[in-house]
């Protein structure tokens, strides 16, 4: 299906896919009671890498929905599932994700654009100057094929060796093009998708080290040049014998000082019970530490189909139970894990002022949207109410009715106009229209506040 053709396909479907995108928007609009809700309440997102083979299984497609605003195809947009010969693209599989994250609001990372490994044979066997032209028609053609859709790509990924030599690594890349490969490939990047975030992504540097120092002077010699890189991402894979580090915080915050963004895009951390759980706390605590740290991304939704699965790394174990490390994160990120239950304050009839905030996407266009943020009066009658709205980091509201905004960053807070006053079980509501900005995920929704 050409690029075209399958965008005007998405946006005829909109409303067919609109009620699956409510149930994980209404899920987070009346706390942040999921890792996704939760990171976007302190301005950040929370993903998670995802293989299209498993979108068929119920529990991994549902855990997916619910609990991550943003995701990152495994294996999908590699170089030899998007171009297993030379010219001949195929998307089926990348489509897939996108599209299923797209139609529940999700933003999409792109991975990876240049990478020495899962190469088809036939780039290795090319002379300098096809591999170039090769390089850059492949950046082309899978960044023109979802161009507007990616809110950042890895463009280039791991080019630098362990160790302490701070080399770069070997790879047909390096070997026939030199250095300047990686600033040909930002270039080409740049030029095939002018709104998304680029970044240069790498394992191993989470520490200060000699690795991380060699991508240090690369990007700050690439900013002095104005070379466009956009953002910083680190793997953050971690293990007993290779933990947290001591200055991952200090790492983090000198990238971002250079005027680029840092995401961690690969977390996981091998372990379990409390160990685990306070090492992810470290993870979340550093980003939110570091303001331009702007998400995470943990590898994988559940333990079972983990890389390293033997090392049970992940938020979720095998049967998709949250994990002492799935309570620490939302924790970390300001969340709360009990939604309440019956007998809970604001039930029916017990006297307790309450409110509830639900989210709805009303009209969708290329380069914006109108959202409805729907107040319910709990058991008793209300007079006022207070809800919050935090967008993505991209988007930007232009107008809004029926509701008193106050602006805060990415967060509004909204009060009533007119229309505070709700009897028992009743409803109003308060819009707005949003431009996009390269970013089609759906704003988060706090907790309704009554009085």
């Amino acid at each position: 299906m050409s690029m075209t053709v399958r965008r005007l396909t998405r946006a005829a479907t909109a409303g067919l896919v609109a009620a699956a995108a409510l149930t994980a928007a209404a899920h987070s609009a009346e706390a942040a009671d999921t890792l996704g809700s939760a990171a976007a309440g302190q301005g950040r997102y929370f993903g998670t890498a995802v293989a299209a083979n498993h979108l068929g299984e119920a529990d991994y497609a549902a855990t997916l929905d619910r609990e991550f605003g943003s995701v990152t195809p495994e294996n999908e947009m590699k170089w030899d599932a998007t171009e297993p010969s030379r010219g001949a693209f195929t998307f089926t599989s990348a489509d897939r994700i996108v599209d299923h994250a797209q139609s529940r609001g999700m933003d999409v990372r792109g991975h990876t654009l240049v990478w020495h490994s899962q190469l088809p044979s036939w780039v290795s066997s090319l002379g300098a100057s096809d591999l170039r032209t090769a390089m850059n028609d492949h950046i082309n053609g899978l960044m023109g094929h979802y161009k507007g859709e990616i809110h950042s790509w890895d463009v280039v990924n791991e080019a630098f060796q362990d160790g302490g030599s701070g080399a770069r690594r070997s790879s047909p890349f390096q070997d026939k093009l030199g250095n300047g490969f990686i600033e040909e490939a930002f270039r080409t990047a740049r030029a095939a998708d002018p709104a998304a975030k680029l970044c240069y992504n790498d394992y191993n540097t989470d520490g200060v080290n000699a690795k991380s120092n060699a991508v240090y002077d690369m990007v700050e010699d690439f900013k002095s040049r104005g070379v466009p890189i956009d953002c910083v991402g680190f793997q953050s894979h971690f293990n007993p014998n290779s933990p947290v580090p001591s200055d991952y915080r200090q790492n983090l915050q000198r990238f971002a000082d250079l005027g680029v963004d840092v995401q961690i895009t690969e977390l996981d951390i091998e372990g379990s019970g409390s160990a685990q759980a306070a090492n992810y706390t470290k993870v979340v605590e550093a980003c939110l530490a570091v303001s331009r740290c702007t998400g995470m991304t943990v590898w994988g939704v559940t333990d079972k189909y983990s890389w390293r699965s033997s090392g049970t790394p992940l938020l979720f174990d095998g049967d998709y139970d949250e994990k002492p490390a799935y309570d620490a994160v939302l924790s970390a990120l300001g969340g709360s894990g009990d939604p309440g239950g019956p007998g809970d304050p604001g039930d029916p009839g017990d006297g307790t002022l309450s409110c509830t905030a639900t989210y709805t996407r009303t009209a969708d266009w290329n380069s914006g949207y109108n959202g409805q943020v729907t107040i319910t009066a709990g058991g008793e009658p209300i007079s006022s109410w207070t809800a919050t709205v935090t967008l993505p980091a991209q988007q930007s509201v232009s107008s809004l009715w029926n509701g008193t905004p106050t602006r805060s960053g990415n967060v509004m807070t909204v009060r009533p106009s007119w229309n505070g006053t709700l009897a028992a079980g009743a409803s109003t509501s308060f819009g707005f229209t949003v431009a996009k900005n390269g970013s089609d995920a759906a704003p988060a929704v706090g907790t309704c506040t009554a009085s």
